[in-house]
């Protein structure tokens, strides 16, 4: 990641683990995957430990928006082969029991947080690794960065949700030629194709990607994890159903401050200031 620039607020570190750096710069939190030396491929202790620092973010009040990152010339290249060899020779039968036990966790953590999470996308994504961007709400690219699918390439199929985030951002039919293919794209293609993110150059993702969080951070926390639930429920729900939970997530966004103080700001044509309740 790059440095934010010189007004940013200073960050201050709360963890260095060994695989995961956890870092707080004002409400944002901020993750970053830290195998650069493995593209960041995920083995047991980087999942681990990945799922301890989402789950320390969204319980943490303090914490009112997420940045995830990539150290070195990788978002991520999802799992890692190495250990996945090791496992499936020492018992194939529960070599993917990982995939329960770890990838779904933090799929679920990263989705259903009550708080935006964003992607700052370094450099290659595949994989779980493109599982991970695609869950996250929001996404920067670097116009360098190279995506794919990868599973069909090693005999399997998707996981990490990808099946089902990958098919509502590029519908059906380019899914299965992502997937069944195993074809690389480009950010720009990813862009095109309904991935939505913004494309800035590799040195600018890590800036772009923390201005982005923070202003996340600055804004209606609490509209947005009633927006982020409405969205991930709204598959599937016939209007009606949709129709009635808008009007239960309107009603109870009614009763913040959030929203009084931004009505009451509107009316005095000066900037709301949000606190996320």
């Amino acid at each position: 990641m790059s440095a934010p620039s010189q007004d940013a607020t200073p960050v201050v570190l709360e963890r260095d683990a060994t695989t995961v750096i956890f870092e707080r710069d004002g409400a944002v939190a901020v993750l970053t995957l830290n195998r650069p030396d493995r593209r960041n491929a995920l083995d047991a202790g980087t999942k681990t430990a990945l799922r301890r620092a989402l789950e320390e973010a969204a319980s943490d009040d303090a914490v009112r928006a997420v940045l995830l990152t990539g150290a070195g010339s990788a978002f991520c290249v999802g799992q890692d082969l190495a250990e996945h060899a090791a496992a499936l020779r020492a018992d194939a039968e529960h070599a993917f029991d990982t995939v329960e036990e770890d990838y779904a966790p933090i799929i679920r953590l990263v989705a259903t947080m009550g708080k935006p999470v964003v992607a700052a996308v370094n450099g290659t994504c595949v994989g779980a690794g493109l599982a991970l961007a695609l869950a996250c709400d929001l996404r920067v690219l670097a116009e360098e960065a190279v995506f794919a699918t990868a599973f069909t390439g090693i005999g399997l199929t998707c996981d990490s949700g990808l099946s089902t985030t990958l098919t509502r951002a590029v519908g059906e039919a380019r899914a299965k030629e992502l997937v069944l293919l195993g074809e690389s794209f480009t950010a720009q293609q990813a862009v095109a194709w309904g991935i939505s993110g913004r494309v800035v150059p590799r040195a600018d993702v890590g800036t772009a990607g923390r201005e982005l969080a923070a202003r996340l951070a600055a804004g209606p926390t609490a509209a947005y994890a009633a927006s982020k639930l409405l969205i991930a429920q709204s598959w599937g729900r016939d209007l009606g159903t949709v129709l009635t939970a808008e009007a239960h997530a309107q009603a109870q966004l009614g009763l913040t401050a959030d929203h009084t103080g931004a009505v009451e700001a509107f009316l005095a044509k000066r900037k709301p200031a949000f606190e996320g309740r």
